[in-house]
């Protein structure tokens, strides 16, 4: 079991218990840190004047969590109205809130800056994955924005505010929440603006520059997920034509062209995308021959198959199509059609990199429907490479929900 710091307990704090219903307690003493509603057999209070059957806790509040047999396991913010009752945040029945936020934040930092030495960039804290329930924090320059999907860290959101700006100079400090999880959690779904305002910024991944406008941005205005994988897709590309669908911003295709791609295509079905990536072209003084489309990928990528175009190197880095269990059929089969599509079009000995940030497909699931797409396409393959997220986004061995990311790279022959 891990074993977390110990922290000097508020004065006067009072804690209520939620007690696990038997054997339930063998995933969370492993190191998973959420507590589902299934698993609570009932709650008390430590308090001798509220009588257990009337007990209410309110959202966010810290409770003690113990198994059945009432052995003290850790404390963690609770949810009455999410499916996490509880997210555990340490394993000591003593906690100072401020300091245990400020240590921890600090030491994600600690953390990116040893990775990333010479960026400015990056995801600063990923959550559970940094022992911050519910916390993501993007750093872009002094700008940090914030993604908060805890009621317990949306309770204490002044205290991180604190740590950014005092610890970290920070100039401005806003969300940009994804609403789906924001109402899972029974959140407000207004983003906040909490220091300076909401302005562009540009960035870089290390090799590329970025203009990031988080008005109109997905996500926290970036994918910090896939700056590794970038860099590596580039070292492929020199004197290839090479397709970026689903293109955003432009990443891969941005560093295509510094590592002297022929030819770069980028296609997304947004024109708000497009013009994004126009622009970070230019931004970096890129000259190699390109193009623009917008236009929905699976289209495209038909046309070029009609039109018997073949190309050296195809990403395709597609949104989520499997946002829950249910979805994950109709999911797979969108998989297998996009990445047969891409599959066609290469030409032999050609290479695709292809993605799916998906938590819901896992990882044999994802080579499987590879294979199927292969096979659907008449095309012999190679698995060359497999990489998960960047390094800003660690995981936790014994939390599969903090691993998401899959890239692999296939060789087609």
């Amino acid at each position: 079991m891990l074993k977390w710091s110990i922290f000097v307990l508020k004065i006067g704090y009072r804690m209520h218990k939620v007690i696990l219903k038997k054997n339930e307690e063998r995933r969370i003493k492993n190191g998973h840190l959420w507590v589902f509603s299934n698993e609570v057999d009932r709650l008390e209070s430590d308090d001798e004047n509220i009588k257990n059957i009337d007990l209410k806790i309110d959202s966010g509040e810290l409770v003690q969590v113990f198994d059945s047999k009432n052995n003290f396991i850790g404390s963690g913010f609770y949810n009455p109205h999410s499916l996490i009752t509880v997210r555990m945040i340490e394993s000591s029945t003593e906690i100072d809130l401020n300091n245990l936020l400020k240590d921890r934040i600090i030491k994600a930092a600690s953390l990116r800056k040893s990775i990333y030495p010479k960026r400015e960039s990056y995801r600063l804290a990923f959550s559970e994955s940094d022992y911050l329930p519910g916390l993501i924090i993007d750093k872009y320059n002094d700008t940090y924005v914030m993604q908060i999907y805890s009621s317990g860290m949306q309770k204490n959101i002044d205290v991180v505010v604190d740590v950014l700006k005092n610890e970290f100079a920070a100039k401005n400090i806003f969300t940009k929440n994804e609403s789906y999880f924001r109402k899972m959690e029974g959140l407000p779904e207004e983003d906040s603006v909490y220091l300076g305002e909401m302005k562009d910024e540009i960035i870089d991944d290390g090799e590329v520059k970025y203009k990031v406008e988080f008005s109109s941005g997905q996500k926290t205005g970036f994918y910090f997920d896939q700056c590794d994988n970038r860099e590596y897709f580039g070292k492929y590309c020199k004197e290839k034509s090479v397709l970026d669908c689903f293109c955003n911003s432009g990443g891969f295709g941005l560093h295509a062209s510094l590592n002297g791609a022929t030819s770069i295509t980028f296609v997304d079905s947004s024109q708000r995308e497009i013009e994004s990536a126009k622009y970070n072209f230019g931004l970096n003084g890129f000259s190699n021959q390109n193009d623009f489309v917008n236009m929905d990928v699976f289209d495209y990528l038909q046309q070029c198959i009609d039109q018997n175009k073949k190309l050296d190197i195809i990403n395709v880095d597609p949104p989520a199509f499997a946002k829950n269990k249910k979805t994950l059929a109709t999911a797979i089969k969108g998989y297998e059609k996009l990445n047969r599509l891409a599959l066609q079009l290469l030409n032999t000995g050609g290479f695709l990199f292809t993605s799916s940030c998906s938590f819901h497909l896992k990882e044999d699931e994802f080579i499987g429907l590879l294979q199927s797409s292969a096979n659907k396409a008449s095309k012999k393959i190679q698995l060359v490479y497999f990489n998960n997220a960047a390094l800003d986004h660690p995981s936790l061995p014994a939390m599969p929900e903090t691993t998401y990311l899959k890239f692999a790279l296939l060789r087609a022959l």
